[in-house]
C-alpha cells in the first residue's frame, strides 16, 4: 500500500470521527505520523485545514438535528477561540518531539480517565442491580 493511500484511508476515517463529533484529529494527527510519516507540525496543519470543512458540515447537521445550543455554545466556542490562539504561539516554539510527547501523554491521560470513569460506573451500576435483586 503506498503512502497516498494510507493517507486516504486515515483522513476518511478521521472524518468520520469527526463528523460524529468524537475528534477526528484524535486518530488522524498519530495516524499520519505513524502510517505516513509526517512530522508533527505537519500532521497537527492538516489536521487544522481538515477540521474547518469537517465542522462545518457536521455543525450544519448536528443543527438540522437540533442538537446544537447557541446559548451554551457561544462562551465555550469564545474560551476555545482564545486557547487555540495561545496554543498556536505555544506551537510555534515547540519542536516536534515535544509535540509528539505532549500529545501522547495528553491522549493516554485522557485514555485512562476514560476506562476508569467507565470501569466506576460499571462497578455502580453492577452494585445497583445487586442490591435491587436482594431487595426483591
Amino acid at each position: 500500500m503506498t503512502e497516498e493511500h494510507i493517507i486516504i484511508i486515515v483522513s476518511a476515517l478521521g472524518g468520520i470521527i469527526g463528523g460524529m463529533g468524537l475528534g477526528g484529529g484524535t486518530l488522524l494527527i498519530p495516524l499520519l505520523t505513524l502510517c505516513s510519516g509526517l512530522e508533527q507540525h505537519l500532521a497537527q496543519a492538516i489536521n487544522l485545514i481538515a477540521f474547518v470543512p469537517m465542522s462545518a458540515v457536521a455543525l450544519v447537521i448536528h443543527k438540522n438535528n437540533g442538537y446544537v445550543d447557541f446559548k451554551k455554545s457561544v462562551p465555550i466556542a469564545t474560551l476555545a477561540l482564545l486557547g487555540a490562539v495561545a496554543g498556536s504561539f505555544l506551537t510555534s516554539y515547540a519542536g516536534g518531539y515535544i509535540l509528539k510527547v505532549s500529545f501522547g501523554a495528553f491522549l493516554t491521560a485522557l485514555g485512562v480517565y476514560q476506562m476508569t470513569k467507565s470501569i466506576v460506573t460499571a462497578v455502580k451500576d453492577k452494585k445497583r442491580k445487586a442490591e435491587q435483586v436482594a431487595r426483591s
